[in-house]
C-alpha cells in the first residue's frame, strides 16, 4: 500500500511537471532565488566573513541563503495557490527546509568543533536523515510512517513510548542542542574578539559559558525526548561516585584548568617549560594545555602538570632572558683592554638589550688558554636562543679576528727523560 500511494503521488507530480503552468512556477522560484541571494548579500557587505554561521566564505554557503530562499518560496507559493496547479513547489519547499536543516547543523558544528572528526560523521548522519526526510515528504510517505512507528509500543514503568517517540525525542534534542552550540560559538567568538592581555580570562569566561549552555540544553533536550528529570538525582549520585573512583584524574584537569585561567599563572602565549619540554602556550582548553615548541612540534600537556608540577615560566614577570657563550684567548692577552671591545661587539647585535647591557668575565683559568664568559639578556625569548647566540658568536669572533687575538687550540706539554749514558 505504502508502495502504491508513493508511485500515484510521484505520478501525479511528474505529470504536473510538464504542464505549461511549472514554466510560470519556475520563473518565480528563479525570482525567489535571485531576491534572496540579493538580500544576503546586502547584509553581508562588500567583503567576505570567514568563519561566519549566517554567511560563511561566500553568499549562497551560509544559512541565511537557504531561510531567506525558504520565505521567499512560501510566499511565491501562497501568491499562485488557486492560480495555476502547484508542482514545483511542492519540491522546491522540502529540498529548501532539508538544506536549512543541513547548512545550520554543518555549520554550527563546524564552529563549535573545528577539528573534530566524529562530527564529520554527524553532519553525514545528519544529511542523509535530511534528504531521506525529504523524499517521504515528497512522496507523501512521511504520514503512513509516522503512523506505522506510533504504532511500535512499550511499556516502561507507567510510561507507555513508542518508536516514533523516541524519534521525535532524538529530533527535537538534536535541535536544542545544536542550537546552544551555535549560541555559545557566537558568544565565544564575540568574547574572544580582539583580545590581548586579557585573553585567559575571555578563553575561561567562553569555556564556563560553553559548558553551561550545554548543561541547559541537555536539560531541555532529555524534558522533551520525554525522560522525567527528577531520575537525574539518582543519575547524579552515581555520577559522582564514578568521578570519586574512575574518573578523578579527568576532573581534577577540568578543575585545574578553570583554576588555571582564574589565577592567570600562565596565559595563552607565555614561554613556558614543563616536564623538559620548552614552548610557548597557544590554546588553554578545560582540561589540557596546548604548547608548541620553537622548532614546530606540540605537546598537548594536562592541566593537572601545571598545578601539581614546577613550571618554568619565562613571560610572568619579565620577559627577559638571560643567555651566555664562552671563548678561550691565548695566555698573555691584555684581557682587561680585550673585554670593551667584546662588549661593544656583542651589544652591536640587534636581539641584545643594551639595559640590562652584555659583560665579559673572566670565568676561569683553563688549560688551553684564558676563559671568558658573556652573559647578556634578551626581550623576545619566542624567537629563539640559539639564532642569538649564534649572532653573538660571530660578532666575538670578528672582534677577535680585527684585534688579531688568538683563539688557542687544545696542546699538551710533554717532557722526555733524558737518556742513559
Amino acid at each position: 500500500m505504502l508502495q502504491a500511494l508513493s508511485a500515484d503521488e510521484l505520478g501525479r507530480l511528474l505529470n504536473a511537471f510538464f504542464k505549461p503552468s511549472a514554466l510560470i512556477e519556475l520563473a518565480v522560484l528563479l525570482a525567489c532565488l535571485v531576491l534572496a541571494w540579493a538580500v544576503v548579500r546586502l547584509l553581508r557587505g562588500p567583503e567576505p566573513r570567514r568563519g561566519s554561521i549566517w554567511f560563511g566564505r561566500g553568499v549562497v554557503d551560509g544559512v541565511l541563503f537557504p531561510v531567506f530562499a525558504l520565505l521567499f518560496a512560501l510566499a511565491g507559493r501562497w501568491a499562485l495557490t488557486g492560480a495555476v496547479p502547484l508542482a514545483v513547489f511542492k519540491l522546491v519547499v522540502p529540498v529548501l527546509v532539508s538544506l536549512l536543516v543541513i547548512r545550520l547543523t554543518v555549520r554550527v558544528l563546524r564552529a563549535a568543533f573545528p577539528n573534530s572528526q566524529f562530527m564529520r560523521v554527524v553532519e553525514r548522519s545528519v544529511s542523509w536523515l535530511a534528504w531521506g526526510a525529504m523524499v517521504l515528504w515528497i512522496t507523501g510517505a512521511l504520514p503512513l510512517i509516522l503512523e506505522e512507528l506510533d504504532a511500535i509500543q512499550w511499556k516502561i514503568g507507567a510510561t507507555r513510548i513508542s518508536v516514533r517517540n523516541v524519534l521525535e525525542g532524538a529530533v527535537t534534542a538534536t535541535i536544542v542542542l545544536v542550537a546552544a552550540l551555535w549560541v555559545s560559538a557566537a558568544l565565544e567568538s564575540r568574547l574572544l574578539k580582539d583580545a590581548t592581555d586579557n585573553l585567559s580570562i575571555r578563553k575561561m569566561a567562553a569555556n564556563a559559558l560553553r559548558a553551561v549552555l550545554l548543561f541547559v540544553g541537555l536539560m531541555f533536550a532529555l524534558s522533551a525526548a520525554g525522560i522525567d528529570l527528577t531520575a537525574l538525582g539518582v543519575l547524579g549520585g552515581a555520577l559522582g561516585v564514578g568521578i570519586g573512583f574512575g574518573l578523578q584524574k579527568l576532573a581534577a584537569n577540568y578543575i585545574s584548568g578553570f583554576v588555571i585561567l582564574a589565577e592567570r599563572s600562565v596565559r595563552i602565549g607565555d614561554m613556558v617549560k614543563v616536564d623538559n619540554f620548552e614552548g610557548r602556550i597557544t590554546d588553554i582548553n578545560t582540561r589540557y594545555t596546548v604548547i608548541r615548541a620553537l622548532n614546530g612540534r606540540e605537546s598537548i600537556v594536562p592541566n593537572e602538570m601545571l598545578i601539581t608540577q614546577r613550571v618554568e615560566n619565562s613571560s610572568l614577570a619579565d620577559p627577559r632572558v638571560s643567555a651566555s657563550t664562552v671563548v678561550q684567548v691565548a695566555y698573555g692577552t691584555d684581557v682587561e683592554a680585550l673585554m670593551p671591545q667584546l662588549v661593544a661587539a656583542v651589544a652591536a647585535v640587534p636581539r641584545v638589550l643594551q639595559e640590562p647591557g652584555p659583560a665579559v668575565q673572566l670565568s676561569a683559568f683553563a688549560a688551553d688558554g684564558l676563559e671568558l664568559t658573556i652573559p647578556f639578556w634578551i626581550a623576545d625569548p619566542e624567537n629563539g636562543q640559539g639564532n642569538v647566540r649564534s649572532a653573538v658568536n660571530l660578532a666575538l669572533l670578528k672582534a677577535l679576528n680585527d684585534a688579531g687575538i688568538e683563539i688557542p687550540f687544545p696542546q699538551r706539554v710533554v717532557h722526555a727523560p733524558a737518556a742513559p749514558p
